[in-house]
């Protein structure tokens, strides 16, 4: 396989939470062509089962999709130095008031491999417990809390009511380790 050479890149948009890099690419054959590709920091996602086996989602408006949409709980990795699963342990305490003595590593996947360098980890954490309040902001104010069974949540994913990659990978992965 060629691996293409980069033969110019330039950063043309730069925002908060994603930018775009426009690069120009050679096979070395003469020919050039244009990817861009959508720079945003790496995720988490937490899959957060109690001891009765039932996982929590948050419900919460998505812009993007211009609707909520009920998911596990989540969040950028956009503390620097942190540790992805430190972030898992800090995004399930501020999005849904939980705190886990530990998490495991479920899977790590690529977002959309052909325009977005964001990865995202999938951690599983138990041994619950709640913690006060967190003060959330914007969209996040309004997130909705949900415990369901596993086998619920796997209905809801092959329904399509549930349709968040993150979500669907976390609940399928977590019901292939409970069979």
């Amino acid at each position: 396989m060629i691996i293409p050479k980069i033969l110019e890149s330039q950063l043309v948009y730069t925002g908060k939470i994603t930018s775009i890099r426009r690069d120009e690419l050679t096979r070395g054959d003469g020919k050039t062509f244009v990817r861009e590709t959508a720079v945003a920091s790496d995720a988490v996602g937490i899959v957060a089962m109690d001891d009765k086996g039932r996982i929590l989602l948050i419900r919460q408006y998505r812009h993007p999709m211009g609707r909520p949409v009920w998911e596990i709980p989540a969040g950028r990795m956009d503390v620097e130095g942190e540790k992805p699963e430190e972030t898992a342990l800090r995004e399930l305490r501020e999005e849904a008031d939980t705190e886990a003595s530990s998490v495991e590593l479920l899977t790590l996947f690529l977002n959309s491999a052909g325009w977005t360098t964001e990865k995202t980890y999938v951690y599983l954490a138990k041994d619950l417990m709640d913690v006060p309040e967190f003060q959330r902001e914007n969209e996040e104010a309004d997130i909705e809390k949900k415990w369901l069974s596993l086998n619920e949540a796997v209905e809801l994913v092959k329904s399509g009511e549930i349709d968040d990659a993150k979500t669907v990978i976390g609940i399928l992965m977590t019901d292939s380790l409970t069979k």
